[in-house]
């Protein structure tokens, strides 16, 4: 062990070069062997060690021996207990560093900016910029911004309720709950200036849905990488299996308070827990989040992270993907996946959510998974197959049959509305699927259905 018992003494007179290198070879011996190491004197060039038979004065540089007989303890570790140590070490390092980054953007005041608002009314009307209401706000936007200050500061409500509507997107229903400009703006600076920084920082990297830089292309390269990775590990073979795994009713099954608890362990400003609670609860109920607010895409993304980092760290899932509620797992055996189906489902359910037992299942990869509205598979050569679902071309039919009874009815669309339509599909289709057949058949029926009746 290594003890300070005095922390300046001075340099001992005497001896020379050859006596104080003989020293410090005498003391390393004595270091590696020695039952204990006590440190008697650290001052900026010199220390004194003293061990069981000997005691000497000699000049250093700050930290070396220190360093060494901390290094040189003779308390006897194992390979565990090292190994242990390390991880424990590391532990610390990060927690410090999010710590760290967290005492930066755990504040309320980042909120209540009016720069960083400004920073958000400038986002927020990208796009949107044609709406009346849009509009009406920017012709007074310094005032708005300072009454959006002062209301914020007073601790005031600042959810103003919703605009609903119903959208039919890729085959589904879905009901989306729109907000006000207003409240839009204070929520993207929450986000960008608090929720996403420090949440961020406790998301695994495949966690691809909502964040910059990622989205649908990005977790369709990770997934295409992990297949590569899979087969050049594996000895250049397909022989493999994966899990994709669907949740039921994601968003409409998030609990609040367990989301916020969550969130506690990382936001610790009442002010800011006060203003997300307040965002959260407007949905009602005590669960379900709404679609069409910045905050339900974080905290949604957020949320199963838990069960992100245990599949990856204690199940060892080394190719593992997730966008929002859509998750795969490969790996080599089958009956490995059947059992992290079951740790996985049972992780889910601790905290109110479920899995979609008619999405999910475990299939071969040579007969690929069905992920983001795509199969993917991997041939026997290492060749990744991407193939487009049929649904998604009979719904493109069905549309293209629909605007053309609405144009020949005189409704209020062009062919030219019909054929840019028409045109971002096909180049969609072409760029992520291997799909050339299809789309020269999609062309054929296109052809005929407006060209040759023209």
């Amino acid at each position: 062990m290594c003890r300070i018992i005095n922390p300046i003494c001075p340099l001992a007179e005497g001896g020379g070069v050859w006596q104080a290198l003989f020293i410090r070879a005498v003391l390393r011996i004595v270091v590696l062997t020695s039952r204990s190491v006590t440190l008697l004197a650290w001052g900026g060039k010199a220390a004194s060690f003293h061990a069981p038979g000997i005691t000497r004065y000699f000049p250093m540089r700050p930290g070396v021996y220190l360093y060494r007989a901390r290094r040189f303890s003779t308390k006897s570790m194992n390979s565990a207990e090292r190994k242990q140590a390390r991880y424990s070490r590391r532990v610390e390092s990060r927690e410090a560093k999010r710590r760290e980054k967290s005492l930066r953007h755990d504040d309320f005041s980042r909120i209540i900016d009016p720069n960083n608002l400004a920073n958000a009314f400038r986002k927020s009307r990208l796009n949107v910029s044609w709406k009346e209401s849009v509009q009406r706000y920017e012709a007074r936007w310094l005032l708005n911004i300072k009454q959006t200050v002062r209301k914020l500061i007073d601790g005031e409500r600042v959810s103003g309720g919703f605009v609903e509507f119903d959208i039919h997107e890729r085959g589904k229903t879905r009901h989306i709950k729109s907000i006000h400009i207003s409240e839009r703006i204070i929520q993207k600076a929450l986000c960008d200036e608090v929720l996403v920084p420090i949440l961020s920082r406790s998301l695994i990297y495949d966690n691809a849905a909502s964040l910059k830089d990622k989205g649908v292309h990005f977790a369709l390269r990770r997934l295409k990488r992990h297949l590569a990775r899979f087969y050049r590990t594996n000895g250049n073979s397909n022989k493999g299996y994966v899990l994709s795994l669907d949740i039921s009713k994601y968003f409409d099954s998030i609990r609040h308070d367990i989301l916020l608890d969550k969130v506690k362990r990382y936001i610790h400003d009442p002010l800011v827990l006060k203003l997300l609670r307040d965002f959260i609860s407007v949905f009602g109920g005590g669960i379900s989040l709404g679609l069409g607010s910045q905050i339900s895409q974080i905290c949604a993304v957020f949320y199963p992270s838990d069960i992100d980092h245990f599949v990856k760290e204690k199940l060892r899932i080394k190719y593992y993907g997730r966008y929002m509620d859509d998750i795969y797992l490969i790996h080599e055996s089958k009956s490995y996946l059947k059992h992290c189906l079951c740790e996985i489902t049972k992780r889910l359910e601790k905290i109110a959510l479920r899995v979609n037992a008619k999405k999910t299942r475990i299939t071969s990869l040579g007969q690929g998974l069905l992920f983001l509205k795509g199969r993917y598979s991997l041939g026997e050569n290492g060749k990744i197959v991407c193939l487009p679902c049929r649904a998604s071309t009979i719904r493109m039919i069905r549309r293209l049959r629909g605007m053309k009874r609405f144009m020949d009815h005189g409704g209020k669309i062009t062919y030219r509305d019909i054929h840019d339509s028409y045109k971002s599909w096909r180049n969609t289709f072409r760029r992520r699927f291997h799909a050339y057949h299809r789309v020269r058949k999609m062309d054929g029926f296109y052809n005929r259905l407006f060209i040759n009746k023209r």
